[in-house]
């Protein structure tokens, strides 16, 4: 039998080949947490030299490492940081029902440690560590720091999902009906939203690439996801003030997906001594790859800026 053909986002250049092209070196394994979940890693590293910082990177919702993902930690690999990311439990080539997180929790001792276990690799000894969070990998990325303080130099939050937005919000009595048939099916995915990738990336010829995504989860939110990232969210939005690591949070000005007022509120609610926040205006949720080029290097650029202003070499 024929091995079918991966189809990439890039195009159909193998991903030896693209790598190759980008000037980096990459690979890709299954790493096994504590819990006995088989997740799957990849990592993005510089070609040559040796790294200036490590990425530690965490996708969102219904997303995956493997597909757009990747292409920020490309860019940085290229600016001479080591990068590493994880498909979470349910998502991408990870094991898990599609879409389902029936606990952030879980999946926030699993980032912690496979990132762990990266850094004791000696090469990385004394590095500047920083966490990478898309959306929901953002509000991951903050329960990452409550749950280990002082593990990570810096945080860089992309469209953070802090809170869900009352349009994509279930009301009374909707959340009670899901609450009390998510007991008895929690993995029912019947909670009705939309689409969100046609609301979060910008260019039309872009959504065509997002949606081609083989990995990429379809379904309608399951209950017990659902429910969880209310959860999580509400946590966040008490916790806020708690924040104390070093930050950049950049968000457009015209994401529907995730709320770019919650970001300003966690900029001035966040004990962090420092901290940054770069609103874009008219941009939208998928900042790094649904905008026009153009503005994709406006944000690049100031991620860059900032990761370079905290790591002891410059480039």
């Amino acid at each position: 039998m024929e091995r079918e053909e991966e189809i990439h986002y890039w195009g159909n250049v193998s991903e030896e080949d693209y790598y190759k092209q980008q000037g980096i070196k990459a690979s890709k394994s299954f790493y096994t947490s504590p819990r006995g979940l088989s997740l799957f890693t990849r990592s993005l590293l510089p070609i040559s030299g040796s790294p200036r910082g490590v990425i530690f990177g965490v996708h969102g919702y219904g997303s995956d490492t493997s597909w757009t993902f990747q292409s920020t930690p490309i860019f940085l690999a290229q600016k001479g940081f080591a990068c590493f990311a994880l498909d979470i439990e349910g998502h991408g080539r990870s094991q898990g029902l599609r879409g389902y997180v029936p606990n952030v929790d879980l999946v926030v001792q699993d980032c912690l440690s496979y990132f762990n276990l990266i850094k004791q690799d000696p090469n990385l000894d004394g590095l500047p560590c920083f966490l990478y969070g898309e959306s929901m990998g953002g509000a991951i990325c903050l329960m990452i720091h409550f749950a280990d303080p002082e593990g990570f130099q810096g945080a860089i939050l992309v469209s953070p999902m802090c809170k869900i937005p009352d349009q994509l919000r279930p009301g009374w009595p909707i959340r009670q009906v899901f609450a009390f048939i998510s007991k008895l099916l929690p993995t029912l995915a019947i909670v009705p939203t939309e689409d969100v990738l046609y609301k979060s990336i910008k260019v039309e010829e872009k959504k065509i690439i997002g949606n081609k995504n083989p990995l990429r989860y379809r379904g309608k939110p399951r209950l017990g996801t659902a429910l969880e990232l209310l959860r999580i969210t509400e946590y966040l939005g008490q916790k806020l003030c708690d924040v104390s690591i070093p930050f950049l949070v950049v968000h457009g000005s015209a994401d529907v997906v995730t709320e770019a007022e919650v970001s300003r509120t966690l900029y001035e609610e966040a004990s962090s001594q420092d901290k940054t926040i770069k609103i874009y205006e008219g941009m939208w949720h998928s900042l790094l790859f649904g905008e026009p080029d153009d503005n994709i290097e406006i944000v690049r650029s100031d991620i860059l800026s900032w990761l370079n202003d905290r790591c002891n070499r410059k480039i």
